[in-house]
């Protein structure tokens, strides 16, 4: 009785974790995209919106195969620690998946600067200013 009720709870617990830093990443992460991607919102959505779907694949995938490892609570108390150690586990692999998210998005925008800096100032449509040409 312990075991399945603590594999549903870690599995709610879990998931619900997941998505919720899963909209976070997503809502949060596509103002350093457009940026990374120099104003181009489609291109920075897609982007966005594969690293999510990426982002739930790795997750949910790894609860799944967590799910069986471990010892099987044989009381309250050990349920409760079983749990506990799951959904640590849970939250240290989305922590870790977080800043390997932010390190990308930080990469990514550091080397859109950088071209920015390399093509000099641009105009709205993204081509250079036009120059003055010296009278002759």
């Amino acid at each position: 009785m312990y075991t399945e009720a603590t594999y549903l709870v870690y599995l709610l617990v879990s998931i619900v974790l997941t998505v919720w830093v899963a909209r976070t990443l997503h809502r949060n992460g596509r103002a350093f995209l457009i940026d990374a991607f120099h104003g181009n919102d489609a291109l920075a959505d897609s982007v966005n919106h594969l690293l999510v779907v990426g982002f739930y694949l790795l997750n949910i995938g790894f609860v799944a195969l967590a799910l069986r490892y471990g010892d099987k609570p044989r009381d309250l108390q050990g349920a409760i620690e079983i749990l506990s150690t799951k959904v640590g586990v849970v939250l240290l692999v989305l922590g870790l998946l977080h800043f390997v998210n932010l390190a990308t998005f930080t990469r990514m925008r550091r080397s859109a600067m950088w071209q920015k800096s390399l093509l000099g100032p641009t105009t709205a449509k993204g081509s250079a200013p036009p120059t003055s040409m010296p009278h002759a």
